[in-house]
């Protein structure tokens, strides 16, 4: 498996693009700025644009759009209970509410500017508030699936934005709605709380990506509402007024959507940095778990060829690689010899001194086997007493003085296995040769096996290649 090796960039180029950036972010969150500047001091404020068809349609497009936010907003929060989520749905929710009456009273204008007018301050005031609210409670725990689904308190929330809507009626009604200071503090507030929410940000540090589209979708909110304090009625100042709330609302609605299609949250939509992060840790962890198992089946196919007591090969391995040697054999025309041993008497040792005595006895001889054999020969226990031991490159005369060698070294050696008197051991052995005993596997085997039961036969303790 091949790995990439993450490029480590200079410190000082990091930190230079990270600064590049965040100049890049704060332009374009302050890029409204520029647009009111231009309009303050190049464009007379007395040019107007008086459209109610076009403001009207405008409006209805907007709530529209605020309704389907609303919604998505709110099935997040369903989803994952942030309480952000929550705030935020409000903020939607009494946006929509209070400044439904700003398009359907265009038409008030010349009987009654303050209907008109006040609705859209007093709706972005609320709205400011509650995402201001939202931001406090940014990383608190999901409220509990019960608070989700009560729709009493959805419907309290409901009732208190149409009270708002009534008293806005109330003041545009009164002698103090032409007043400049009641116009200036709802758009002031909601240039504070909107201002707050971006100060908060900064504080807290918070920066993940929708978080990041939040407080520049504020920053714009705030400055829709300077642009608002600076504007007159269907001037282009008013206008474009709209145009930077409009903006605001329309990105921080991305922000949701993006939540609902991905995580439906806020919080766990992790930023590049981290992204990078978790898939290098992702990476390492399904490299740490693929050498695992990768370990785990050489040790299963050790298992799966070898003897669990004395670590030798077993029959079904030991028969696949004398087929794999035979043809090896063939191909080059090598000699290949067999040998086939037998601990003598060993149901004598196990009823006499312990079957845990004759597993270890039958290690040891594995042991002795090893030693006594090349690197490349191999030895499996075929039986319960049972071995055989494999040449390649080994005629008949050069297996039967590996055999002879072998006997004489287990019958010289004293079996210490924990008991006393040390066990004594010998074995009897058949040899035989590929292709001048059998050209085929089982021949080759069964000439073997014949003669390990002719050297018992004869006595035992001896090598038979006759």
């Amino acid at each position: 498996m091949s790995t990439h090796l993450a490029v480590h960039e200079p410190r000082a180029f990091r930190l230079v693009t990270h600064a590049y950036v965040s100049l890049l972010l704060i332009a374009f969150a302050l890029a409204p700025a520029q647009f009111i500047a231009y309009l303050y001091f190049q464009q007379d404020p007395t040019l107007k644009f008086e459209n109610h068809l076009f403001h009207e349609f405008a409006i209805a497009v907007a709530i529209l759009e605020g309704l389907f936010v609303t919604y998505v907003t709110w099935r997040c929060y369903r989803s994952s209970g942030e309480p952000l989520l929550r705030w935020l749905t409000l903020g939607f929710l009494g946006f929509v509410l209070i400044y439904s009456p700003h398009g359907a009273l265009t038409r008030m204008a010349h009987y009654n500017i303050w209907l008109f007018l006040l609705y859209g301050p007093a709706s972005r005031l609320a709205m400011s508030i509650l995402l201001f609210v939202g931001l406090l409670s940014y990383s608190q725990p999901s409220d509990e699936v019960e608070k989700r689904a009560d729709a009493g308190a959805w419907l309290m929330w409901i009732g208190l934005f149409l009270t708002m809507d009534i008293a806005v009626a109330l003041i545009a009604y009164s002698p103090y709605a032409a007043h400049p200071a009641v116009r200036l503090s709802m758009e002031g507030g909601a240039l504070v709380f909107s201002a707050l929410n971006v100060a908060v940000m900064l504080m807290r540090r918070i920066h993940s990506p929708l978080m990041l589209i939040f407080g520049i979708s504020v920053a714009w909110f705030a400055l829709s509402s300077l642009a608002f304090i600076v504007a007159a009625p269907w001037n282009h100042m008013w206008w474009l007024a709209h145009a930077i709330f409009a903006g605001g609302f329309l990105l921080l609605s991305y922000g949701v959507v993006q939540a609902f299609r991905t995580t439906q949250s806020f919080s766990t939509i992790y930023s590049q940095e981290e992204m990078m992060a978790r898939l290098a840790e992702s990476m390492a962890d399904t490299q740490r778990a693929l050498q695992q198992v990768q370990r785990s089946n050489e040790r299963l196919e050790r298992l799966a060829a070898t003897d669990p007591l004395t670590g030798a090969g077993n029959r079904r391995h030991f028969i696949e690689h004398i087929g794999a040697e035979i043809a090896r054999a063939k191909r080059s025309g090598a000699p290949l010899s067999l040998l086939s041993l037998d601990l003598d008497h060993f149901k004598a040792i196990n009823d006499s001194r312990g079957h845990s005595v004759g597993d270890e006895v039958l290690r040891v001889f594995v042991r002795k086997c090893l030693e006594a054999i090349r690197p490349y020969d191999s030895v499996a226990r075929v039986g319960g007493e049972e071995f055989m031991v494999l040449l390649p490159g080994a005629t008949l005369d050069t297996a039967c003085a590996v055999a002879e060698r072998l006997r004489s070294t287990i019958e010289g050696t004293a079996f210490d296995v924990g008991a006393e008197p040390p066990v004594g051991v010998t074995i009897s052995v058949g040899v035989s040769e590929f292709g001048r005993d059998g050209d085929t596997l089982d021949g080759f085997l069964n000439v073997a096996d014949q003669r390990l039961y002719r050297a018992k036969f004869e006595g035992r303790n001896r090598v038979f290649a006759a």
